[in-house]
């Protein structure tokens, strides 16, 4: 993938290349000497197809670096090491572990609410592919850092698929990017990278009853295993003053 984001980069700049170097040239070579009028011409059909054709294939090579880098982007593994189901609602998330098992033989389920943030946690250098849903109306399932993106449509299921790096582990703060009513400032998750060995032990023990701030906890993560990048918001609005 960075091959691809390296040649798009070249042929960018390549492009930017020749039109300011056309340019310059032009201003060089065709600059005023005198009060003469210049050589008028017309017709020139050299210069009509170079201005005609060269656009062309400007935007021929960008569509198809474009194109390459967005399928790759979009691919989908038969296999991926996780599976994540993200269920969106007014105003929180839902993350179901579907490979996992809980105490019941129900997938491992995390569930915000207004005074828990939900954790997400994922393993470090592996494949996580999400699948999407929404209760109620459009959500964006966003997390800034990790630079990634997608719309939660209600009766559109949305799969894309990710690969986090193997020194991504680290707390990283998730956001609602489609402005979806009254607490949509307020829809916010963590998504906790850990190393593979952790995420096997936090699996194990959300098996065995554990909620997540509690098999946190036991793995030793700070804040007694709560969200470290974010915290709930007061819904009660009277409570708050106006600003």
């Amino acid at each position: 993938m960075y091959d691809l984001w390296i040649g798009s980069v070249v042929a960018a700049l390549a492009v930017g290349v020749f039109v300011w170097g056309l340019i310059f040239w032009c201003v060089v070579r065709y600059r005023k000497r005198g009060d003469e009028l210049p050589p008028q011409t017309r017709y020139n059909m050299p210069f009509e197809i170079l201005y005609t054709v060269a656009p062309f294939v400007v935007i021929a090579v960008l569509f198809f670096y474009t194109a390459i880098i967005q399928t790759d982007v979009d691919r989908l593994s038969k296999n991926p090491d996780v599976r994540v189901e993200v269920i969106a609602s007014k105003w929180n998330w839902q993350f179901v572990h579907s490979d996992s098992k809980g105490p019941a033989g129900n997938p491992i389920t995390e569930v915000g609410a207004d005074d828990y943030i939900p954790i997400l946690v994922l393993p470090a250098g592996k494949s996580v592919q999400f699948r999407e849903n929404s209760k109620d109306v459009i959500h964006s399932f966003w997390v800034p850092d990790i630079l990634f993106k997608r719309d939660v449509i209600p009766g559109v299921e949305n799969k894309f698929e990710i690969r986090l790096k193997d020194n991504a582990q680290g707390a990283y703060v998730g956001r609602c990017a489609e402005l979806c009513g009254t607490y949509h400032s307020m829809m916010n998750f963590e998504m906790r990278v850990v190393t593979p060995a952790q995420y096997q032990q936090y699996l194990e023990l959300r098996t065995a009853g554990r909620s997540t701030p509690e098999a946190l906890a036991q793995l030793g993560f700070p804040n007694n295993g709560y969200a470290t990048t974010t915290h709930p918001f007061d819904t009660d609005r009277t409570k708050r003053s106006s600003s």
